[in-house]
């Protein structure tokens, strides 16, 4: 009995380590990539998220936008800023995250625009 016991105990610790190994190579994977997709973003980008102390991808998510569209964003700030206002039951907590994704968008907006008039910008 007790043998069995060892054996079913030293199968599941080789399960559960094999578990561990796969999620760590998983999560080391994504770091490289997040790594190598802030560089390749440049340092503007990186800089506007350091300062606003939100990223990209996030305020992206929490306005529910796809595409940088001034349109888009501007209609769903507007909507997400409406219901969580605190006078209507809302969170001012949550507000406060629309607000910060909005002026990070804002900031990525400006970021391209510079981007595009240096792009395009005769050499002299």
């Amino acid at each position: 009995m007790a043998k069995y016991l060892a054996q079913i105990i030293l199968v599941g610790v080789q399960v559960v380590g094999r578990a561990f190994a796969r999620a760590l190579r998983q999560e080391f994977a994504a770091s490289q990539a997040a790594a190598g997709a802030r560089q390749h973003s440049g340092p503007q980008t990186a800089a506007a998220s350091s300062i606003s102390g939100i990223s990209l991808q996030e305020a992206q998510q929490i306005l529910n936008i796809s595409k940088l569209n001034p349109e888009e964003i501007q209609k769903n700030y507007e909507h997400l800023f409406k219901v969580n206002d605190k006078s209507v039951g809302g969170s001012f907590y949550l507000q406060s995250k629309v607000v910060r994704a909005k002026e990070r968008l804002d900031d990525e907006l400006r970021i391209q625009s510079q981007r595009e008039d240096s792009e395009h910008k005769p050499d002299t």
